[in-house]
């Protein structure tokens, strides 16, 4: 699924004083699922989408640093969040932070490892993503997915990582994405396979 891929390298011997500017975005808890996909949507470039770049800084806990579109901001994922059973949930607790342009650029070039770039769609979530009976049970959730709320993110890839597609989507609770039905298109999960995270991807390497 992976190409081949040689660590970025950059100069890092010049020192210069650079003023880093932070301000807190928002923390809360990410639950999400991951798939691999079958085929493209034909219609995919009809979404809209944004481009995508980040480095990591650390690789376990994640702590990354990532361009999109024109916002730059900081993101600390940390371990899986128990659930209301206190049994290990797919919810990671995760804190982002603004950064602006030349904070970004400064601290990109210190990442480690590769450096990830994609193209992120953003498409509506498969109809019979959740069965009638659920939907009456959750109106929230019926009305999460009309709004646009719940949708799927196709992240596609490019070099080093050209031909890596991932599809996720982002739930509001664990149980809505355990009662969620996955697209057609979608091939294998991959919820918590960590050869499938950006993190790990920015670590990887093989000879070409």
């Amino acid at each position: 699924m992976m190409t081949n891929a040689d660590f970025l390298s950059g100069s890092r011997t010049e020192k210069k004083e650079v003023r880093i500017e932070i301000r807190v975005q928002d923390m809360g808890i990410e639950i999400e699922k991951k798939f691999l996909v079958k085929s493209l949507p034909e219609d995919k470039e009809s979404y809209p989408f944004h481009v995508i770049e980040q480095g990591y800084l650390n690789v376990y806990p994640a702590i990354r640093v990532r361009r999109e579109d024109d916002i730059y901001y900081m993101t600390y994922k940390g371990d899986a969040v128990p659930d209301k059973n206190n049994e290990s949930g797919i919810g990671k607790l995760e804190y982002n932070m603004f950064l602006d342009r030349a904070s970004y650029e400064h601290m990109v070039s210190k990442a480690d490892g590769n450096i990830i770039r994609k193209i992120r769609y953003l498409i509506p979530l498969n109809e019979d993503a959740f069965s009638e009976g659920y939907l009456e049970k959750r109106p929230d959730i019926k009305k999460a997915v009309s709004d646009g709320e719940i949708r799927i993110e196709l992240d596609v890839f490019k070099a080093p990582f050209e031909g890596t597609v991932i599809a996720e989507i982002e739930f509001p609770d664990e149980d809505s994405a355990r009662n969620y039905v996955p697209a057609e298109w979608f091939d294998k999960e991959v919820t918590g396979d960590r050869r499938y995270s950006n993190a790990y991807m920015s670590s990887f390497s093989v000879e070409s």
